[in-house]
């Protein structure tokens, strides 16, 4: 048999076809450890404050339906050695009673700067313009971790008059940027008992047991074991340094398995999301939308001239028109992709409020290949 170079080449082009034709149809996902997992004592520690706004141009709370912004104001002035007379009813317009919120990052410093949340929690009408006094920031032991003050920062303006009112976004709460200070370190361990623990962000089996792969074939047979769907345990050698190590671990890639098939519909805004993995069925939908309308019509009745003790009766004449338009069955195709799915459902035609109805009963009928999650 010779050798004929033109079918060769044919044979060349066509497995070339399909080995790029294969790298389309099923992609390989990657990701890094540390977009997977987190480490195991690293982490944010929550922070509150209560403290008082000043500097507002008329727009704090009312003392009498906020009292305890006043004896805020007076406990204050009071520590500043300003003796407010027993008795006296203050009503400051410029003030208001805020709670100031922060997220204390792990392995944080005294002294360095955070951003912090102010909020009101009178009926203050604007923070705009206010001025945060001095506020202890407190974890949930009681303890100050940093100390807040500053300018607030708001994403809003309103102007009112005459009865007349305009507003453009949020004006009861603002933000301070690196507006706290930090004043004590939490302490973060790492690495206790020669030991590190990478927590995985969701629970998935493949996932651990691809990540404990990947360890093992970067630092050693027997270095990460899975533990379960979302805990991996790592061992830590003995003359390791612990964040080169850490970051070496967090740079590794992780090939990805298919994602569970899940819906997720939210009831109160009418949004689907799904996932590449949804699949669906053959089957048949007939759908059809029912409205209601109701008009009201005033109705003014006189009384004829001359009467003695007639009036002039106003009543309304109220229509109820019920309008149900019929649908038609409508084939769906089996669908095996992503794109199948969409193409099948925006052939019925529904609004998204309709189509979380029609999604639950593909699943009870199991037509649609998905878990279900309502929001």
């Amino acid at each position: 048999m010779s050798f004929n170079p033109e079918r060769a080449l044919r044979w060349v082009i066509t497995a070339s076809f399909v080995i790029a034709s294969a790298a389309i149809w099923w992609p390989v996902q990657a990701a890094r450890i540390k977009e997977l997992a987190s480490v195991q004592g690293v982490r944010s520690n929550q922070l509150t404050g209560y403290g008082l706004v000043v500097g507002l141009d008329g727009t704090g709370d009312q003392s009498t339906q906020a009292p305890f912004t006043p004896q805020s104001l007076a406990s204050m002035l009071q520590q500043m050695g300003v003796t407010v007379p027993p008795g006296t009813t203050m009503q400051p317009r410029n003030v208001a009673a805020v709670l100031i919120t922060a997220d204390l990052p792990a392995f944080s410093q005294p002294g360095q700067r955070i951003d912090i949340n102010v909020s009101s929690v009178g009926n203050a009408k604007s923070l705009r313009g206010g001025t945060l006094v001095a506020t202890p920031l407190k974890g949930a032991d009681g303890q100050i971790y940093a100390m807040a003050q500053g300018n607030l920062v708001v994403g809003g303006a309103g102007a009112s008059a005459g009865g007349s009112k305009v507003q453009i976004n949020h004006l009861a709460a603002g933000r301070i940027p690196e507006g706290a200070t930090v004043e004590r370190a939490v302490p973060t361990p790492l690495g206790q008992g020669g030991v590190l623990q990478l927590d995985l962000n969701s629970k998935d089996f493949h996932t651990a047991r691809a990540v404990a792969g990947a360890i093992n074939e970067a630092k050693g047979p027997g270095s990460a074991q899975a533990v379960d769907g979302r805990v991996v345990r790592v061992r830590l050698p003995a003359d390791a340094d612990m964040v080169g190590f850490i970051a070496d671990i967090e740079d590794l890639n992780v090939t990805l398995a298919k994602p569970a098939a899940r819906v997720v519909l939210n009831a109160r805004t009418g949004s689907v999301v799904m996932n590449e993995a949804v699949t669906l069925a053959e089957c048949a939908v007939a759908h059809g939308s029912l409205s209601v309308t109701i008009s009201s019509t005033p109705v003014v009745s006189q009384p004829g001239p001359l009467s003695p003790q007639g009036q002039t009766v106003v009543t309304e004449k109220t229509d109820i028109a019920i309008t149900q338009q019929g649908g038609s069955l409508i084939q769906l195709p089996a669908g095996a992709k992503l794109s199948d799915v969409v193409k099948a459902l925006n052939s019925l035609g529904a609004t998204p409020q309709d189509l979380l109805a029609i999604l639950q009963a593909m699943k009870s009928a199991g037509a649609l290949k998905a878990e279900l999650e309502v929001i």
